[in-house]
């Protein structure tokens, strides 16, 4: 997705220190100073106890100073808050004698953004990255809304240490093809302040793989990390780690402990994945580019999920419950990948071991979107600090399996988006390879040899690292990955997708449920013209395009009750969003197997977006909060296992088996026509038994339009057809279906007569095992 960034203002940190005598016995000591803080605007004229972590706005919210910022207009009429600076002060005492230690440190795990740090009124740093960087959709973009917060955002202690200290600990689990066995490479970096080498002894254990190991070490002076190799026990078989659908998500509990002189001792746990990834690019018969898809465990796996956004603009409001929450929905409408997008934020440790437990994929973009960055000396510091920190405390997670350099800025570059002059072109590339390939990439290679980079997305992969690492057309559909939008062609029409390699974005619009935008509306919103309407649409034409769309196959609400006709239009959107972005994924899923007019082999379909940032019309699956869109509830049927889509080509019905089964299947296809105003079919045909190849797609059905509604005077207006994939009384899939004609010239349509009954959301329709098929872990 693409937008412009902006910039924001400074925030001011107070800490005023008492110091209280203590006697100390312990090696190191820590003092957490989260909770509550004074909070103070520019002039003084404002001030307020607020949370840490937490944020200047939320503070404001939860003092009753302003009202919920999402609520109607509030984000136009709260901007004076990030316009203003603001001062963070804490008074507290250290129950410890600071002088008696070697080394004390303050330490911000993250502070938003542009801050001067004050000890007793003595200024001891300044920050300018909140990961270390700006928080880009936190000044808008088109699904979201503007609210740069200012703020600690995260957590904030005052630690103290002799001799040493572990300043952090990551792994890699690695996979030897030579010798065909598992080991593990361990890095744990300490600051000695010692004078004298400090010796002692490391011991690792996985008592699950029956590993353990022991070696001795020593610690000079300094900064110094400890590179660990550990071979895991041959004779025991390792279970690996798999996505959502293909096998478990094994892990097994590792313990490392350092045992040093004088009794100290340093103990980290951690859960250990097994699993390898590789990115394939290499060329394709009868295609004159080259293939785009990952293994996992050596087995190439469709990548079928979505984007990732922040979850709220507010992210002291962002619970692991929620993030819990949004995962789960994405399991269970059968998806195995999100893409972290790299306009928001590196998420929260949290999320990335929900992705671990769950068998989510992680394509995780560096956070650099949709603009042309400078390469200046201080600029490139901060930004290889930056992602030299997010790769040691990620790296660790199987669900990471590549790091993506940015969002869009190849394209941006190459497409000219922001009207470079040729002239000028040379000295843009330049900086761009600078940033991307000379600093991030070198210092990804270097801190992690376990998983593929990618510079951009999209990008052409292998052709644009040959050409000079930017290339020409970084949309060509034979290489890499691509976004794709079009909202003026009919979507029903399959013809308008691109048959790419890979599509890492693509979808449509749709408005969240009436029950959602009541919350954070009034009843003179309540009209698709309103104000409000207008306001909370960020995404140029955008309302006029969802209707638009839905025109083509669907009758606008019409009603003398306008508020009925405004919830009838939110939903047709959804209707609207769902049938469309139904139809491009099933293009992708069907074509992963066929090369047509040298193009194909499509390897993933990642639709933008999962969730939403507040309650307003966007691309979404999920709204605000986690409730369930229509698309979230299609999806839930195109990314089945084993699927059956349909699809006309002049005046021809065609239907592909689609398998994302790690073993053949012999199943039956069931093919069903009925009459609209009927749910008994007028027509049924059912195949005999076939293998459904494992990891295929392949064509199971075709037949003339004209023979197959020969049956009980069907036409296009009057019939619909139906089909499923089965194994004797077991089904295996869900039941799809395809339109004859556009549904505001179907006939014989019933009023519908619905009874709802509760039922738990996340309840997924289960389909029967296929009965030959196995998965292998």
């Amino acid at each position: 997705m693409s937008a412009v960034p902006a910039t924001g203002m400074c925030l001011r940190l107070l800490l005023l220190l008492a110091l209280c005598s203590a006697g100390c016995s312990a090696a190191a000591l820590s003092l957490s100073l989260r909770g509550s803080w004074r909070i103070r605007s520019g002039n003084g004229s404002l001030e307020l106890p607020g949370k840490v972590p937490g944020c200047v706005h939320s503070a404001l919210f939860q003092q009753r100073l302003i009202q919920d910022p999402y609520y109607r207009f509030n984000n136009l009429k709260y901007r004076w808050i990030a316009l203003d600076n603001w001062t963070y002060s804490k008074k507290f005492e250290i129950p410890f004698d600071i002088s008696k230690w070697q080394k004390v440190n303050l330490v911000f795990e993250g502070i938003d953004t542009v801050t001067e740090v004050l000890l007793n009124n003595v200024s001891i740093g300044k920050t300018d990255n909140m990961f270390r960087r700006y928080e880009q959709c936190s000044f808008s973009w088109d699904w979201g809304p503007s609210f740069p917060t200012q703020g600690i955002w995260k957590d904030v202690r005052i630690e103290a240490y002799d001799i040493c200290h572990l300043d952090y600990f990551t792994f890699s689990p690695m996979y030897d093809n030579n010798i065909q066995e598992w080991n593990l490479k361990i890095d744990s970096s300490f600051h000695v302040v010692s004078s004298k080498p400090v010796l002692g002894q490391v011991v690792v254990s996985i008592p699950e793989l029956q590993t353990q190991w022991t070696d001795s070490i020593e610690l000079q002076h300094g900064k110094r990390t400890v590179k660990l190799f550990v071979k895991i026990n041959k004779n025991i078989t390792v279970k690996t780690w798999w996505p959502h659908g293909h096998g478990n998500q094994t892990g097994y509990n590792m313990t490392v402990l350092f045992k040093l002189d004088g009794g100290l001792s340093f103990e980290r746990s951690a859960k250990v994945y097994f699993r390898t990834v590789e990115l394939i690019e290499e060329p394709i018969e009868k295609s004159p580019g080259l293939s785009f898809y990952f293994k996992i465990n050596g087995l190439p796996i469709f990548l079928k999920g979505s984007n990732w956004i922040p979850a709220d603009s507010f992210q002291d409001r962002v619970t692991p419950a929620l993030l819990r929450l949004l995962l789960q929905s994405a399991v269970d409408a059968n998806m195995n990948t999100l893409r972290v997008w790299g306009g928001g934020i590196y998420e929260q440790d949290e999320f990335y071991e929900f992705c671990d437990e769950l068998g989510i994929m992680v394509w995780q973009d560096f956070m650099f979107a949709c603009a042309l960055y400078p390469t200046d000396r201080d600029f490139l510091n901060s930004v290889r600090a930056e992602v030299t920190y997010q790769i040691r405390r990620l790296k660790s997670h199987p669900s990471i399996i590549t790091w993506s350099g940015n969002n869009e800025n190849e394209a941006a570059l190459m497409m000219n988006w922001y009207n470079v002059q040729p002239s000028d072109l040379p000295t843009y590339i330049n900086d761009y390879v600078t940033l991307y390939v000379k600093n991030i990439r070198k210092i990804v290679l270097t801190e992690d040899q376990t998983r593929p980079f990618i510079t951009s997305s999209p990008t052409n992969g292998a052709k644009s690292i040959a050409e000079g690492w930017v290339s020409k057309n970084p949309y060509d559909t034979n290489f890499g990955d691509v976004h794709f939008y079009d909202y003026g062609s009919d979507c029903w029409n399959w013809k308008n997708f691109p048959k790419a390699r890979f599509v890492s974005e693509y979808g449509y619009q749709s408005w969240p449920s009436f029950s959602t935008l009541e919350k954070v509306s009034s009843g003179e919103d309540w009209s698709y013209e309103s104000k409000f309407s207008l306001h909370r649409q960020h995404h140029a034409s955008g309302n006029y395009e969802m209707l638009q769309q839905a025109t083509l196959h669907f009758k606008l609400p019409r009603s003398a009750d306008q508020l009925r006709t405004f919830k009838d239009t939110l939903y047709l959107t959804q209707v609207m969003q769902a049938q469309c972005v139904k139809t491009e994924t099933e293009f992708y899923r069907r074509s992963r197997s066929e090369i047509v007019d040298g193009k194909g082999q499509t390897m993933g379909a990642l639709y933008w977006q999962l969730n939403d940032i507040w309650q307003a019309p966007s691309w979404s699956s999920l709204e605000y909060g986690g409730k369930w869109k229509m698309l979230h509830y299609f999806a839930r049927h195109f990314f089945a296992p084993l699927l059956p889509v349909g699809f006309e080509d002049e005046d021809v019905f065609f239907i592909y088996g689609v398998s994302d089964l790690h073993s053949d299947c012999m199943v039956t296809l069931t093919v069903r026509v009925h009459t609209w105003s009927s749910l008994k079919p007028v027509c049924s045909e059912t195949t005999k038994l076939f293998v459904m190849k494992a990891g295929e797609s392949a064509l199971l059905y075709k037949k003339p339009v004209p023979k197959l509604l020969n049956c009980n005077k069907c036409t296009r207006q009057s019939c619909v057809v139906t089909f499923y994939l089965s194994a004797g009384s077991q089904l295996l899939s869900p039941t799809n279906y395809h339109f004859l004609s556009s549904l505001k010239k179907a006939k014989g349509l019933h009023k519908a007569n619905i009874t709802l009954k509760d039922r738990p959301r996340n309840v997924a329709v289960q389909y029967r095992d296929c009965p030959v098929s196995s998965i292998n872990s």
